[in-house]
C-alpha cells in the first residue's frame, strides 16, 4: 500500500513539474500599456514605441537565454530521471539498489521545487527574470537587471540562504536587460 501512495505523490509532483515547464515555455502576454490609448498617434510616439519595443527585444531575448538554459537542464534532469524510474521498475537490480534510484528521484523533484522556488523569491525582490541552478552545495543565479551592486548581491544570497541552509556556495551575475 505504500508503494501506492508514495506513485500517486509522484506522478502528481510529475504533473505539477509539467504544468509549470508548459507555463514557461507559452509566450506571455506584453505588458498592458494604457497610456498609449489615450496618446494621439504622432511620428514621436511611433518613434518612443520602437525604442521601448527595442528594450522588450533585448529583455525577451535575454529570457529566452534564460529559458534555453532551463530547457538544457531539465532535460538532463529528466533523461536521468527516465534512466531512475527504468531502474525502479527493472526486476534486474536488487531491493536496496532500486530503494537508492527511488531516493534519487526523490532528491532531483525536491531540487526542481527547489531551484523555481528560489527563482520565485528572487523575481518577488523586483527582477524581471532569475535563473538558478544548484549543483551539488552551490547555488548559480543569473539575474536580468540594469543595476549591479555588490548590495544587491548580497541582499539576492542572504535571500537564497534564509530559503535554502544547505546553499553553502551563491554565485550571483548580472545580466543587462
Amino acid at each position: 500500500m505504500n508503494i501506492k501512495k508514495r506513485s500517486v505523490w509522484f506522478l502528481t509532483l510529475i504533473s505539477l513539474i509539467a504544468v509549470i515547464t508548459v507555463f514557461y515555455i507559452s509566450d506571455r502576454p506584453s505588458p498592458f500599456d494604457g497610456i498609449a490609448l489615450f496618446s494621439n498617434d504622432t511620428l514621436e510616439d511611433v518613434d518612443l514605441v520602437e525604442t521601448s519595443s527595442t528594450n522588450e527585444e533585448s529583455f525577451v531575448s535575454k529570457s529566452n537565454a534564460f529559458e534555453e538554459m532551463r530547457m538544457e537542464v531539465q532535460d538532463k534532469r529528466s533523461k536521468l530521471h527516465e534512466q531512475l524510474t527504468l531502474k525502479v521498475g527493472s526486476n534486474d537490480f536488487t531491493a536496496e539498489e532500486k530503494d537508492e534510484a527511488y531516493t534519487q528521484i526523490e532528491e532531483l523533484v525536491k531540487l526542481d521545487s527547489t531551484e523555481a522556488m528560489l527563482e520565485l523569491i528572487i523575481k518577488a525582490l523586483g527582477y524581471d527574470d532569475a535563473l538558478v541552478r544548484i549543483e551539488d552545495n552551490s547555488v548559480l543565479i543569473d539575474v536580468v537587471s540594469n543595476e549591479k551592486s555588490t548590495k544587491k548581491a548580497s541582499d539576492i544570497v542572504y535571500a537564497v540562504k534564509r530559503e535554502w541552509p544547505k546553499a553553502y556556495n551563491v554565485e550571483v551575475k548580472f545580466n543587462d536587460q
